[in-house]
């Protein structure tokens, strides 16, 4: 079970800043985005989500160049870096929020295997700039529990950034 409690913190930072999330979801299928609907009140702050599960759709909905995901593979920081700024841009938002990984139980390799997941994280500076990070990290169990693990990283991850 996922604990809501980064969604009501993030919730908070977001509102008391006026700001907008977008969120580009692949391996968590839309988890994030059923997480953070779970809030009462999150139109305010929750702009829209994007489930590209897809390269293409990765390509088409978010503008992740194709070239990219051919030389890096879709689970990169490069496309996760590339779809946070994607959803951000094509949603008006101040902060992207993108996840794409193997949640299994096939799909992985050995130097990428079941359990990798990449995150990115863009928010627009004061001065209208976009700092954007990116981390990969490698979680255990089954699918469920790659999904949930990938999500509250996610939302913790956004919550760090934003309390810097």
């Amino acid at each position: 079970m996922i604990s809501i409690d980064h969604a009501k913190t993030l919730a908070q930072l977001l509102l008391a800043r006026g700001w907008k999330l977008a969120l580009a979801e692949s391996c968590t299928g839309g988890l994030v985005c059923a997480t953070l609907t779970e809030l009462s009140g999150s139109s305010e702050w929750f702009e829209r989500g994007y489930i590209t599960y897809s390269n293409q759709a990765k390509t088409e909905c978010l503008g992740v160049p194709a070239e990219l995901i051919a030389s890096h593979g879709a689970v990169s920081e490069p496309v996760a870096r590339a779809m946070a700024q994607g959803a951000q841009r094509n949603a008006g938002a101040n902060v992207g929020v993108s996840i794409t990984g193997i949640a299994g139980p096939t799909g992985g390799t050995a130097e990428k295997p079941v359990g990798t997941v990449c995150f990115g994280w863009t928010i627009a500076n004061a001065a209208g700039e976009n700092i954007t990070a990116c981390q990969t990290k490698v979680f255990s169990g089954d699918r469920s529990a790659i999904r949930q693990q990938a999500t509250e990283y996610a939302l913790a991850g956004l919550v760090q950034l934003l309390n810097n």
